[in-house]
C-alpha cells in the first residue's frame, strides 16, 4: 500500500496518470486553504467532475476500505482535506456537513491565528481557544481528523492533549533536523506518538535540510532517527507536493484575503515562489526512491511498507468514522 499524506498539485490528467505509473494507492488532497464553506463546495464540485471524467484513474475515498477497493481496481483513492478551518466559518454544525461531503482532515490553523488555535507564524501562541475545544470535540465525534501541520507549539500540544482521538501532522519534519518555522519539536513528536497520532514527512524544499539540494540519504537518515523517537508505527509520507502550480498559488496559500502585502512565509523574498523539488522526488513516479532509501538505511520490508502507506491505512481505518 502506497499512500501520500498530503498533496496540493495543479491537478490534471497528466498527474493522475503519473499517480498510476507510480503505483500510488491513495493521496490526501488539499481542497481548501482560505475558502469559506460555499467556495469549498465549489472545489468539491470540481473534484466530482474529475471523478466522472477519469473513472479509470481516480475515485473518492471516505474510508480505509474505499482505499483498498481503489487499489484492487487499479485506481488512486482521493481523500479530501482542509488546510484551514475557514470552511466551517463560525458554525460548529458545518463540521458534520463537511464530513458528510467527504472531508476527512482539517487543520485547526493555517499559518495565522484562527478562531480555533494559533498558527506557526504568530509571535504569541495562546493555544486552543474556547471555540477550538468545542470543534475538537465535534471533530472527534464525527470522524474528521485534526491536523496540526501549520500550528504553533502550544496549540499543537493542546490539541494532542484535548483530543480524545489520535491527531495527525500530515506534512512536516523534525525541527532538530531542519529548523523551519513549521517543522516540529521533539516534544511535539513524542506527544503525538504517545497519543497514537501520525506524522507525514514532507518533501517540500523549505522543510528540508539543504532545501532543493537535500539528499535522499539525509532524508532517510532523518526518517530513521524519527522512527527511533516516535516508533515506526506512527510515521508515514506527507510529501506536500505542489506539482505544476504557478507562483500565484503560493500567494493565495500564504496571503489569502487577510493582507494587502505579500507574506514570504519562511522569512525571505527568496522564498516567494515554489522552489525546485529535490532530484530524487519530482513527482508521483518517484516514491520508489524513498522506499529504496529506507531499505538502504536498514529498514526491513515490513517497516518500509508501514512508512510508505501501511500506517496511514491503519490510521484511516481507526479515525475516519464516528466515535
Amino acid at each position: 500500500m502506497l499512500i501520500d499524506g498530503l498533496q496540493y498539485a495543479n491537478w490534471s490528467e497528466k498527474i493522475f496518470r503519473q499517480m498510476r505509473e507510480g503505483g500510488v494507492d491513495a493521496v490526501h488532497v488539499t481542497i481548501c486553504y482560505h475558502e469559506m464553506f460555499r467556495e469549498t463546495v465549489i472545489n468539491i464540485e470540481r473534484w466530482n467532475r474529475w471523478f466522472e471524467t477519469y473513472p479509470d484513474l481516480i475515485c473518492h475515498a471516505k474510508t480505509g476500505d474505499d482505499v483498498r477497493a481503489a487499489k484492487a481496481a487499479g485506481r488512486t483513492a482521493i481523500v479530501f482535506g482542509f488546510q484551514n478551518c475557514s470552511p466551517i466559518e463560525d458554525d460548529i454544525g458545518l463540521i458534520e456537513i463537511c464530513h458528510s461531503l467527504g472531508a476527512r482532515f482539517m487543520q485547526l490553523t493555517y499559518n495565522n491565528q484562527s478562531l480555533l488555535a494559533t498558527g506557526a507564524y504568530e509571535a504569541e501562541d495562546t493555544g486552543l481557544t474556547r471555540f477550538g475545544k468545542q470543534v475538537v470535540k465535534e471533530m472527534n465525534r464525527v470522524g474528521l481528523v485534526i491536523d496540526m501541520s501549520h500550528s504553533a507549539e502550544r496549540s499543537t500540544l493542546d490539541a494532542i492533549e484535548f483530543s480524545s482521538r489520535p491527531i495527525a501532522i500530515t506534512h512536516a519534519n523534525p525541527h532538530t533536523w531542519h529548523p523551519g518555522l513549521r517543522n516540529k519539536s521533539d516534544t511535539v513528536l513524542k506527544a503525538l506518538a504517545q497519543a497514537g497520532g501520525m506524522l507525514g514527512f514532507s518533501m517540500y524544499p523549505h522543510h528540508l535540510k539543504g532545501a532543493s539540494e537535500c539528499t535522499l540519504t539525509s532524508f532517510c537518515e532523518m526518517i530513521a532517527r524519527t522512527a527511533d523517537l516516535m516508533g515506526v508505527d506512527h510515521i508515514g509520507i506527507g510529501s506536500d507536493l505542489c506539482q505544476d502550480q504557478p507562483d500565484s498559488v503560493v500567494e493565495w496559500m500564504r496571503v489569502g484575503r487577510w493582507s494587502k502585502e505579500i507574506d514570504y512565509g519562511e522569512g525571505s523574498k527568496d522564498n516567494a515562489g515554489f522552489p525546485p523539488q529535490p532530484p530524487w522526488f519530482g513527482d508521483n513516479r518517484d516514491f520508489g526512491n524513498i522506499a529504496m532509501g529506507l531499505r538502504d538505511m536498514g529498514f526491513g520490508d515490513d517497516e518500509t511498507d508501514k512508512v510508505m502507506g501501511g500506517n496511514w491505512l491503519r490510521f484511516f481505518d481507526e479515525n475516519f468514522g464516528p466515535q
